[in-house]
């Protein structure tokens, strides 16, 4: 069988046709990160001669396990430093010009890979008549070490060099993706957990400017960058973890002892998320949220979250079940201060007979999720800019403390169903659900418009998927939303 080829900038690629539906797997779209590119912002890609391979997928970026890969349908993959800034590309054809849908994984800025089987673009791309890209790009210490206070200009951008690597990426789409029958003056960046953070960003990146049309953000808001004087801090205790005190050092250990202090920085309980995108003041100048209000980001944009997002967290924290009162309290004083009581009886108020830890899931949900995305659509509607809101309910059958989940929208915005039955379950009420959820992302890739109304302030529109509740609904949790006006 003569394998599908294409021409790209650096070369000649040869992919494989699954019945039809064409695919491009380990595309090489920035030079390998090591040596002294080793936690600095990408280079161009490099050129080869006669036709490269793209017919398996190829190795991913490094990184520590995570408890969720198999959760996300993810058998540990080969890791490569060298060569793991990749892409992969999924189109009906090589003819025409179809709507462009770029994929950024989550997992913390930690973890993940755009070869993971949940984000298999097959579906979505045939389903849709789109091409769907999906990357990798540098994690933890890799991507996001901020070591220009270390080691001076030469360093600049380090702490947003994972960004960058979702620049590069769409650099290459805006390069190529013609070739691939996608039109590269409609791209949509679409992503989950770090990645919808990464699409948040990126509309506030002057680097990114040009690059996308339109942005799809799930379960992620525009408030976490680390500002440069923590993140130096960050550096000086991971170095210090490292055993080491200058870049040249940093760049000339082996992998798994960046990988190792990696580990014990993590295991030192100092920080969740240790690393994350970086406002050095020249990249990335401000907070993404900030560059929003400020005119920046003049794209669509498609937003929302699940209803139960820190119940998987809260399920991987083991302590399920020794979440009293005084916890949720404690938490919510965190927060609120001496509020958090008043605060606490709203939602219970609002959960009759509800135990602690679904107390906590609630409150932890709309701090760290719901209330800062609704932060994002509220300032695109006040920018005068098309902001579009989802909210996903739909419960998992696995386990019943789940519910609605952090990602278990995924498989079914992908179509990935069997890839994501570890966290849905199997029923047979799945796939309708998931026809409609396909439907409105192609239908927002395509035009701009999901099929309900944008977000305002005055009536606050969501779109609820569910698979017997979904529809239109207003301000839902509109009295705890309003516990977080004037915060967060």
């Amino acid at each position: 069988m003569t394998l599908p080829t294409v021409e790209t900038t650096s070369g000649t690629l040869a992919g494989t046709d699954h019945a039809g539906l064409l695919r491009f797997a380990g595309i090489p779209y920035a030079a390998p990160p090591v040596g002294a590119r080793r936690f600095l912002p990408p280079a161009p890609p490099e050129s080869w001669t006669g036709v490269r391979s793209a017919e398996h997928f190829g190795p991913v970026v490094p990184q520590l396990p995570s408890p969720l890969d198999a959760a996300l349908g993810a058998e540990p993959p080969q890791q490569d430093e060298a060569d793991s800034l990749l892409l992969n590309v999924w189109t009906p054809g090589l003819e025409g010009s179809r709507p462009v849908m770029v994929w950024i994984h989550g997992g913390a800025f930690l973890n993940g890979a755009g070869s993971f089987p949940l984000y298999d673009g097959a579906h979505l791309a045939a389903t849709g008549d789109v091409v769907v890209v999906t990357i990798n790009y540098r994690l933890g210490a890799f991507g996001f070490l901020h070591l220009e206070d270390i080691a001076g200009e030469v360093a600049s951008g380090s702490g947003l060099a994972g960004t960058l690597d979702q620049v590069a990426a769409l650099e290459w789409v805006r390069d190529n993706i013609a070739a691939f029958g996608g039109d590269p003056a409609n791209v949509t960046i679409f992503g989950e957990s770090a990645g919808a953070m990464s699409v948040n960003t990126l509309l506030g990146l002057p680097a990114a400017q040009g690059l996308f049309h339109k942005a799809i953000a799930q379960s992620g808001g525009a408030n976490f960058c680390r500002e440069a004087v923590d993140a130096a801090v960050i550096a000086k205790d991971f170095l210090a973890h490292a055993g080491v005190a200058t870049l040249d050092e940093l760049q000339a250990l082996p992998t798994q002892a960046i990988l190792d202090a990696q580990a014990a920085m993590l295991q030192s309980g100092r920080l969740d998320m240790p690393f994350t995108p970086v406002v050095d003041g020249t990249h990335l100048p401000q907070q993404p949220l900030e560059a929003l209000r400020d005119g920046h980001g003049d794209v669509p944009v498609l937003i929302g979250t699940t209803r139960d997002e820190f119940s998987l967290f809260l399920m991987l924290d083991m302590n399920l079940f020794s979440v009293d009162a005084a916890r949720v309290v404690a938490e919510a004083r965190g927060v609120f201060g001496e509020d958090a009581e008043a605060l606490i009886d709203t939602y219970e108020r609002n959960r009759p007979g509800a135990k602690g830890s679904d107390l906590l899931v609630a409150f932890m949900t709309d701090h760290i999720f719901r209330i800062p995305v609704i932060r994002v659509a509220e300032t695109q509607a006040e920018q005068g800019r098309d902001a579009f809101m989802y909210w996903f309910t739909y419960e998992s059958q696995v386990v019943d403390f789940l519910k609605a989940c952090h990602a278990l929208e995924l498989p079914f915005v992908f179509g990935t169903l069997d890839a994501g039955a570890m966290l849905t379950g199997s029923g047979d009420d799945r796939q309708p659900l998931s026809d409609a959820m396909v439907e409105a992302w192609v239908r927002f890739a395509r035009t701009g418009d999901p099929g309900w109304p944008a977000y305002d302030p005055g009536t606050r529109p969501v779109m609820r998927f569910d698979a017997t509740e979904g529809g239109l609904v207003h301000d839902p949790d509109g009295e705890e939303r309003r516990l977080w006006e004037g915060r967060a």
